[in-house]
């Protein structure tokens, strides 16, 4: 169950998202994360969450993306996601990369 408290239409997209997951085979553990992350974009995008990304609102939701820009999905992650995730990591030069080689920095 997660920490935080959601709406009761929330937490049935939590199970719904988890479940789903889970008949696909996925672990306990990341449906339950892919779930959360799942919930938590949704309330971002309509205004529910006190903080919430660039990215969370702006890019296509959760739904109708389905898995499209997953992680090993076959466009994988944005150029956006990327860049913020090597901006996290202290990657230098990253804003002059370009997908592939924002990739490759962060495959290292």
């Amino acid at each position: 169950m997660p920490e935080k408290q959601w709406s009761a239409k929330r937490e049935r997209q939590y199970e719904h998202v988890k479940d789903s997951l889970k008949d696909q085979g996925k672990s306990t553990k990341l449906a339950k994360e892919i779930a959360a992350r799942t919930v938590n974009k949704e309330r971002a995008r309509h205004g529910e969450a006190k903080e919430s990304s660039k990215s969370s609102t702006e890019d296509i939701s959760s739904s109708r993306r389905g898995g499209l820009r997953s992680h090993s999905g076959s466009g994988g992650r944005t150029v956006e996601q990327l860049r913020n995730e090597a901006r996290e990591r202290g990657i230098e030069g990253r804003s002059k990369m370009n997908k592939a080689e924002l990739q490759k920095a962060l495959a290292r």
